[in-house]
Order: structure tokens, then C-alpha cells, then sequence
């Protein structure tokens, strides 16, 4: 994407592009000015009550508290004392005990509107007022295991992941996209076996991930019922791990069907990884991990293992981290550390986020203990390693969604489902597309409901699977937020015009009606909805700032006719649309859906 004129961006950094983050700097400089201790003063600034302003800072007060001064009369001071880059964009009052409120003028509102008006412009300044900028981080996603097909259980780690990718790019960091496949171990040692004796090649050729998943079940149970299968299977395994040739041609071949497979599913999703680094691709250097680990004191044999313990941790001190089995075959342990060891040297990562489910909480911990330690006795620089945890997904009567019959629901199956229901919504709402338009908008519709339905949650929290709520067009739904991007088109193509083109919005004045000023409100807090998403890696944030600019849009569109013949109203209507338009796209982009033009 071309970047903008050097006196375009001259003219942005003019401009405040988070007024959040501009008013923080500004009471700092109050603060300073005023001889305040700068270190206990925190300005605390946060989107207020639309009753009372677009932001609230709450810091005064518990400083006067603090310091023993009377709060309103220290509020007074710091008012008095504001830099004029905060005077001259808000009128600002004093709520309650000290509360400072801080309100957008009309002018300071039209100038944002004016500037951050391309997505380039919204990524410069998102670049320009985010503390990832620059930065460089590896997120650890989606990770499925070979030879197997995916489920619901992958459904998470996927779609968050991809949005945390894309906001972490988005707000100036570099991005690694790492899929940390699960391509090694004891388990092919059965499936090989089971190859040996009993593929079918027809299913082979039809569908090769379910016949790899059959094999894997006999091989599995035949090793369970008989201990001779179970160490003809260990030899397999053996030779696999020595580099027999027919073992290694088989375990390829499962690799790349499975990869195959796989890139089916995140083709749906809009997911391109920049490595598929798998656990057998450490398998050579886990040996440096033991005898590092050995000789610094941290690692020690255990009933035959290698363990770490951490007597100053109170869960860990008797809970061993084992890095090396018994019977001296790596582990996940193992391959995380060699892994986190190679993005450490080799990808320089300023960070190591781990998309993983919540229930490996205690791995990530002794994973993230045990790197702590191995990289400040070995003098090594650790990154920031943050375990990105999330809840469970829930069928209706609470528990893991599965199938009727106790299977877990293959992720292909869900998203063919999703788009079979969408085409239903679609065929209802949608009469004037032709039928292939339609199917190519409940492509979208459902897989986007299905991502968006997961990402408007708190991550952290388990949530209730329900397709009733998810395909809907009521509600924070993807479906009702692409209904609004497809209808602000649809206002441009009336009026046969473009919302990228300059001469709509040059016969603008200043905005006026309620519900105008509200929505031009909203816009401007675009930023304030990203920094939520990215400062906690949480993408739901944004959905529920979205959800919001898309309410105000709905109100702002029912009041307001933009079709009128008054040229001035008519430009300046527009212009709200093609902010709105712009910046429900880029959202929206940004936590991975596509949208669409019509629908």
C-alpha cells in the first residue's frame, strides 16, 4: 500500500489521532508544571458517560488523597495549568469530588474526520500512539495435530489469533505467524503400523485425513489390547526417529496431506502463516535445551527423568516440569523451550504470544518460569512471553459442543453449516442478487458469523455456541455489521458516487444535528477501541466498539436523510458515511472478516 505525501503526514501528526492518549500527555505536562510528584500522579483517562463528555480523567483524586489537598481546588490548578494542545480541542469541567471531564469541540471533531480519512492514515496513526511499534512478535496459533482433522476445539486459537496478527500489524509491530504444528511423536509410531496393514486406498485417495484419523484409532486400539502390537508400534517409531526411509516416505506423506487439509480450513478464514515450524523440526535441538538446562543447575534426573523443579514457586516447588521422558523421548517441554530458544535468535522476538486454550495454564507458567531462569543464567535477553489463554466453546446445555453422539464437530463440517445457514438469511433478505452473488454472500455471512461470534467475546470466558444468535441480523452480530458496511455502499451507489472521492464532501460545512455530532463522537473514539484490543490482546473490544459505531450509524441514518438536495448538508451527511464506512471496514478487517459491497 503506497504511502502517504510527506505534507499529508505532516499535517495527520498535527492532528491528534488518539485524543485519549493526547489528553494523558497533557495532564502529565499539567502535572509537571505544577511541580506534582509525576511518579504516583496517573491521569487514569477513559471514555466517559456520553451525558458527561467523551473522556473522563479520574486521577486527581485519589493524588488529593494521597497528598492531603482538597481535590476540586487541585482539579482547579491543573485545569488552569493544561498545555493549549488540550485547550484548543476540548471545553473541560470538574465533576463530583475532582473528576475531570473532557469534551470534543465541533471543530477539533471535523479536523479528525478531515485527516484520518484513508486506512493508511488510520495505521500511521495507530502506529504513531501505540507502544508495539516497532516491535517484533511471534504469535503462536492454531498449532493442530497432523494427521488428524481439525475440530471446534481449534475454532479459538485461529480466529483470535489472526486478529491479535492483525492488530499487532495493524498498531506498527512486525509479525511472525508461527503454526507450531504437532508433527512428531509416540502417536505415529501407531499410526505407521496401522498403515502397514490396513489403508484403504480408495479412502485414501477420497479423503485422506479421515482414513489417517481411522488408522490411527485401529493402530491406537490395537496397541491398548495387545502388548506385542504396542511394541511392534514402538519399532516403528524407533526406526521413524532413526530415518528409515519407508517410515519417513509415510510420515511425509501424512504431513503434507494434512497441511493440504489444513490450508483449506484457514483459506476460509483469510489465514496465511509465515512459518509451519512443527515439533519435529526441534527434534535436533532439544539436546541443547537438556544440557544447557543440566549444566546451569536447573535441570536434574528424576525417577529416569530430566526435571525442572522451582522450590520458590507455591504449586511448582513439588510439581515437576519434565523436559525429558523417562525413557528419554522429548516431550512438549521440550520442543517449547527449543522452540521459544529459535524465535529468541533466529526471528530477534521482542514477544512470544502463545494462543492457546486456558486449560494449558500451568504448562505456559513453568514453561515461561523455566525460560526466566535459563536466559539470565546464560546471559541470554528474554522476551515477553504472555500465555493468551481462552475459555471453552459451549453447546446450549453448557457443556463442549460436540455432536450428538459424543464426537467432537469437525471444524469443515461447522463452517459448511454456518454458510448452508447464512444462504438461508441471505435468500431471505437478499432477493435482487442473482444466486451466485448469493452464495458468494453467505460465503462470507457464515464464516464471518462464526469468527465473529467467538471474537465478541471475552476471550478468557467460555461461551454458549448458538446459531439462532450468531446468523442473525439483530444483535452484535457479524451479519448486522456487514449488513451496515453493505448499506452505506449502497447509499454511495444511489447517489453515483464514490466514498473515496474528494469532490462528495468538498461543498461540507460543519455538522450540526444531534445525531451527526453523536456519530462523528463515536468515529473519533476509533482509536481509544483499538488500544482496548491491543493493549490486552483482546480482540472483543473492538467488536463492541464497532457494535456501537454501527448503532450510532443506524440512528444517524434514520434521522438524518443524506439524499437531500441542499448541497452543503448533503456533502457533509456523505462524509459521515464514508467515515463510518471506512473505519467499520477496517475494523473489521482487522479482526478478520470479510465484508461485502452488497448483501
Amino acid at each position: 500500500m503506497p504511502r502517504p505525501p510527506v505534507q499529508r503526514l505532516i499535517e495527520v501528526m498535527s492532528v491528534p489521532f488518539n485524543f485519549a492518549t493526547a489528553i494523558e500527555a497533557g495532564l502529565n505536562d499539567a502535572a509537571q508544571a505544577l511541580g506534582l510528584d509525576t511518579a504516583p500522579f496517573a491521569p487514569e483517562v477513559h471514555t466517559a458517560d456520553p451525558r458527561h463528555g467523551d473522556f473522563q480523567a479520574n486521577g486527581v483524586l485519589p493524588y488529593a488523597k494521597r497528598t492531603k489537598q482538597n481535590p476540586r481546588a487541585l482539579a482547579e490548578k491543573v485545569i488552569a495549568a493544561l498545555p493549549s494542545t488540550i485547550t484548543t480541542n476540548f471545553d473541560v469541567t470538574i465533576a463530583g469530588p475532582g473528576f475531570l471531564n473532557f469534551t470534543l469541540q465541533i471543530p477539533a471533531l471535523e479536523r479528525w474526520l478531515t485527516t484520518y480519512d484513508t486506512e493508511e492514515l488510520l495505521r500511521t496513526g495507530a502506529t504513531s500512539a501505540q507502544p508495539e511499534a516497532g516491535k517484533t512478535f511471534v504469535v503462536d496459533y492454531s498449532s493442530p495435530n497432523t494427521a488428524k482433522q481439525m475440530h471446534v476445539g481449534h475454532l479459538r486459537s485461529i480466529v483470535i489469533g489472526e486478529a491479535i496478527c492483525r492488530l499487532l500489524d495493524f498498531s506498527g509491530a512486525k509479525v511472525i505467524r508461527d503454526n507450531h504444528i504437532g508433527d512428531w511423536g509416540t502417536g505415529f509410531g501407531k499410526l505407521i503400523w496401522a498403515y502397514k496393514r490396513q489403508l484403504n486406498s480408495n479412502a485414501l485417495a477420497t479423503d485422506p485425513l479421515e482414513e489417517f484419523e481411522r488408522l490411527y484409532k485401529v493402530g491406537n486400539s490395537a496397541a491398548d489390547a495387545d502388548e506385542s502390537v504396542l511394541e511392534n508400534a514402538r519399532e516403528e517409531l524407533v526406526k521413524l526417529q532413526a530415518g528409515d526411509e519407508e517410515n519417513l516416505s509415510i510420515w511425509r506423506r501424512i504431513n503434507e496431506v494434512s497441511l493440504a487439509a489444513f490450508q483449506k480450513l484457514y483459506d476460509q478464514f483469510g489465514v496465511t502463516f509465515d512459518h509451519t515450524l512443527g515439533e519435529s523440526f526441534y527434534n535436533d535441538k532439544v539436546p541443547q535445551v537438556y544440557q544447557e538446562l543440566t549444566d546451569i543447575g536447573l535441570a536434574a534426573e528424576s525417577q529416569g527423568a530430566l526435571v525442572v523443579f522451582h522450590p520458590d514457586h507455591p504449586r511448582f516447588n513439588e510439581q515437576p516440569f519434565i523436559i525429558r521422558k523417562s525413557d528419554g523421548a522429548a516431550n512438549y517441554a521440550s520442543t517449547d523451550l527449543a522452540t521459544l530458544l529459535y524465535r529468541t535468535e533466529q526471528f530477534k522476538a521482542d514477544a512470544s504470544i502463545y494462543v492457546i486454550d486456558s486449560r494449558q495454564g500451568d504448562h505456559c507458567q513453568q514453561l515461561f518460569l523455566t525460560a526466566a531462569k535459563w536466559f539470565e543464567k546464560t546471559n541470554r535477553r528474554l522476551p515477553r512471553l504472555e500465555h493468551t489463554s481462552f475459555g471453552t466453546v459451549l453447546g446450549e446445555n453448557g457443556k463442549p459442543l460436540k455432536t450428538r453422539s459424543g464426537e467432537n464437530i469437525k471444524l469443515r463440517d461447522l463452517l459448511a453449516e454456518a454458510t448452508e445457514r447464512a444462504a438461508t438469511l441471505v435468500g431471505q433478505k437478499s432477493t435482487n442478487l442473482s444466486p451466485q452473488e448469493q452464495a458468494s454472500v453467505a460465503a462470507v455471512v457464515g464464516v464471518g458469523s462464526v469468527q465473529y461470534a467467538d471474537l465478541c467475546q471475552n476471550r478468557s470466558s467460555d461461551y454458549v455456541f448458538s446459531w439462532d444468535k450468531m446468523i442473525s441480523l439483530e444483535g452484535n452480530t457479524a451479519a448486522y455489521q456487514l449488513y451496515a458496511v453493505a448499506r452505506i455502499h449502497s447509499i454511495f451507489r444511489t447517489l453515483e458516487t464514490s466514498p473515496t472521492e474528494p469532490t462528495a464532501f468538498a461543498a461540507a460545512d460543519g455538522l450540526e444535528t444531534t445525531t451527526e455530532i453523536a456519530l462523528a463522537r463515536k468515529l473519533a473514539k476509533f482509536p481509544e477501541g483499538l488500544r482496548g484490543a491491543v493493549s490486552q490482546l483482546r480482540p472483543h473490544a473492538l467488536g463492541l466498539y464497532l457494535y456501537e459505531l454501527a448503532g450510532e450509524f443506524s440512528a444517524f441514518y434514520n434521522n438524518d436523510k443524506v439524499a437531500v438536495p441542499e448541497a452543503n448538508i448533503r456533502a457533509r451527511r456523505l462524509r459521515l458515511c464514508a467515515r463510518t464506512l471506512l473505519i467499520l471496514e477496517t475494523g473489521l478487517h482487522l479482526m478478520g472478516l470479510r465484508t461485502l459491497q452488497r448483501m
